[in-house]
């Protein structure tokens, strides 16, 4: 055996005997783990930066895009908000042991089902070390255990923010193998983690295409998706047209590296001739390439040609695809065949074309009047998320804490028997 099977066992089994710990641990306590971590990211800011400039220096040693470095920065403010996440978390009712669907039968009987932990969750990212944050606190407070590794790429800045994730279990006087870290960069400890079906109960992927589809492929633990963010944001022809550039303009300029960024841009064929001039400029004005259909290259001629693999691709940068449609149809047609399921906006003051919109585009998260970029657990009031998922199994859009829970059937009775 291997070291690195040797290390991942050990890690699985440290994780499923905390995860029992976990299991009967008091909402008192998970909220004081909570609350002692989120001080000590204040306290420990220089040392945490100082991590993290060591892999900023490495990143752009070895060329990472712009997208990519924005992501992997831990400035003051976004330890600011990984802080105020973990107070967010630590504020919200407790999941564990809640009870949902109680009845009871006529033989006098009570049913109901219990939310309980999923258990151990494997968790792999890239280049966002606030995710070893989220993950460990959500994971806390919904009473689970979990294996966090986090890109290479990220790897000292995710060390440092797993010794004061583990600093707080102890003060707290919960199992510090409650959150690990895996601290190598080896590709092997994902291939291992990724098969312990015996220590791990499902894996939370957030990255890449290629990440997901190589652990679509090699997984036998269970997956909770999270795939790529092909946003759309349609402007209608009943929307206001002020309003629709703020919005347009927020949903890509906010952030260009976050999976809500929008990547393409649908606008009404009756609006478009008033609208894309303005909007144009605007973008163009912001450094945002353009590329466009026949008709939207008519409106703005510095706009490159668009392709197919132009509709299909999430940017994750400052370009964007704009495409006229002649119908509200024809925009939910488009995000049908291009878009990745992740969130979708539409712009109108037409209550019956907001109605449609959300029924029928199949995305996680559907906006009406609102930018793409609000797809973030925080934004939702869930404190942080584990990841964005596109499943439509167990859990789906921002996954917080209910969505790190399952639910088990428990009955009481008096000495009932079945006859």
């Amino acid at each position: 055996m291997s070291t690195i099977e040797q290390t991942m066992l050990a890690l699985g089994e440290n994780a499923r005997q905390a995860s029992r710990a976990m299991m009967r641990a008091s909402g008192a306590a998970k909220n004081r783990a909570l609350h002692i971590m989120a001080e000590s990211l204040g306290a420990e800011r220089d040392a945490l930066k100082t991590a993290n400039a060591r892999d900023l220096d490495a990143a752009r040693a070895n060329g990472i895009e712009p997208a990519l470095l924005d992501r992997l920065t831990l400035s003051d403010r976004s330890i600011d908000l990984m802080a105020e996440g973990l107070r967010q978390i630590a504020n919200l009712p407790d999941p564990i042991g809640s009870l949902t669907g109680a009845s009871i039968r006529p033989n006098g009987m009570r049913v109901a089902q219990m939310r309980v932990p999923l258990g151990v969750i494997g968790i792999i990212y890239e280049s966002r070390p606030n995710v070893t944050i989220d993950a460990a606190a959500l994971c806390l407070k919904s009473g689970n255990a979990t294996i966090l590794r986090g890109g290479s790429e990220a790897l000292h800045s995710n060390l440092a923010l797993g010794r004061i994730v583990q600093a707080g279990l102890r003060a707290a006087e919960l199992p510090p193998a409650a959150v690990q870290v895996i601290d190598t960069p080896d590709r092997a400890a994902v291939g291992k983690l990724i098969t312990m079906t015996e220590h791990v109960d499902v894996i939370v992927p957030r990255g890449g295409k290629g990440l997901i589809a190589r652990l679509a492929q090699e997984a036998r633990v269970p997956l909770i998706k999270h795939l790529d963010g092909n946003c759309h944001v349609y402007v209608d022809a009943a929307a206001d047209l002020d309003r629709a550039f703020e919005i347009a303009f927020n949903a890509k300029t906010y952030r260009y590296g976050i999976c809500g960024s929008m990547e393409t841009l649908l606008v009404h064929a009756s609006v478009a001739s008033t609208f894309l001039p303005r909007f144009g400029r605007a973008l163009s004005e912001h450094g945002v390439q353009l590329r466009g259909c026949e008709r939207t290259r008519a409106l703005l001629p510095d706009a490159l040609p668009a392709s197919d693999e132009d509709w299909g691709t999430e940017y994750l940068g400052p370009i964007l695809a704009i495409r006229v449609v002649d119908t509200l149809d024809d925009a939910m047609e488009h995000i049908a065949r291009w878009g990745s399921g992740h969130t979708d906006a539409i712009v109108t003051q037409d209550l019956s074309a907001a109605e449609r919109f959300q029924r029928e585009v199949d995305s996680s998260s559907v906006y009406v009047n609102l930018p793409t970029c609000f797809a973030d657990g925080f934004e939702y009031g869930l404190g942080a998320e584990i990841g964005i998922s596109t499943n439509r199994l167990h859990a789906r859009g921002p996954v917080g804490l209910e969505g790190l829970t399952t639910l088990k059937w428990v009955l009481n009775g008096e000495g009932q028997t079945r006859g």
